[in-house]
């Protein structure tokens, strides 16, 4: 690696049995490396799906990369961000990895603050919907782990001050309020026509359980999951320290 080479990218999905998921995290590389040309962009899954972080660690390697920024495309810190990663990364430096590896924050809030470009997503994808709304569900996938939880109300309630309309989450699993349950609370505090927000980076089984839910209990409309919106693609630069500002 020369002085002046950007370190390559590896951004890491949790990985999913639908085909869906991983057409999705192809897409958010290729919409990286287009906003940041000449960038080396590569996907890599926890499980599921190949090839995992330290083969695609290894293949940089050995092309003569000595360092190299993992992005982890999760959208809290909980279990796959706390633990899966560090323990993915220390067995790959067991197998003998040598390259440098930065690990980036997730793309959820940090420091209690959700990124702009996350907001400007989930509002880029409520707006392709073309539906007058007058509440949202914030759609998630769900963790028992509180802290993470927590990131996702402070998204909740930050999307729901941008769009001046009451926002709350709703979770496949492991915790509540159900999709239909947030519809429910929505109605009870006056919301007549509700929307639900993605939370969520590619579309798979947890995403259709809770945007289902939600859907039988009655909403104007449903937004698709991130994916590669620019947005996302700028917010996956910016946890790298790679975005370029005009």
């Amino acid at each position: 690696m020369t002085g002046g080479e950007v370190a390559p990218v590896v951004l890491v999905a949790h990985g999913s049995r639908d085909p869906r998921a991983a057409a999705s995290t192809r897409a958010l590389t290729r919409a990286v490396a287009a906003a940041r040309p000449g960038l080396d962009v590569r996907a890599a899954y926890l499980d599921f799906t190949p090839p995992r972080p330290a083969q695609v660690l290894g293949a940089l390697q050995e092309a003569g990369h000595a360092v190299a920024t993992l992005v982890p495309l999760l959208l809290t810190a909980a279990y796959h961000g706390r633990v899966d990663i560090p323990e993915v990364l220390a067995r790959a430096r067991a197998d003998g990895l040598r390259a440098e590896v930065s690990v980036t924050d997730v793309l959820g809030p940090v420091g209690g603050r959700a990124h702009p470009a996350l907001l400007a997503g989930l509002r880029r994808r409520l707006a392709e919907l073309g539906v007058a709304y007058d509440g949202v569900v914030l759609a998630a996938a769900g963790t028992r782990d509180e802290a993470a939880r927590a990131t996702i109300g402070q998204v909740a309630d930050a999307l729901g001050a941008e769009l001046g309309v009451p926002c709350i989450p709703a979770y496949a699993s492991a915790a509540g309020p159900t999709g239909g349950e947030a519809v429910r609370q929505l109605r009870r505090r006056g919301a007549r026509r509700v929307a639900v927000a993605g939370y969520f980076l590619a579309p798979g089984r947890l995403y259709d359980a809770v945007t289902g839910s939600a859907r039988a209990a009655g909403v104007v409309g449903v937004a698709a999951p991130l994916g590669a919106a620019r947005e996302i693609a700028r917010l996956v630069l910016d946890r790298a320290g790679l975005l370029e500002t005009h």
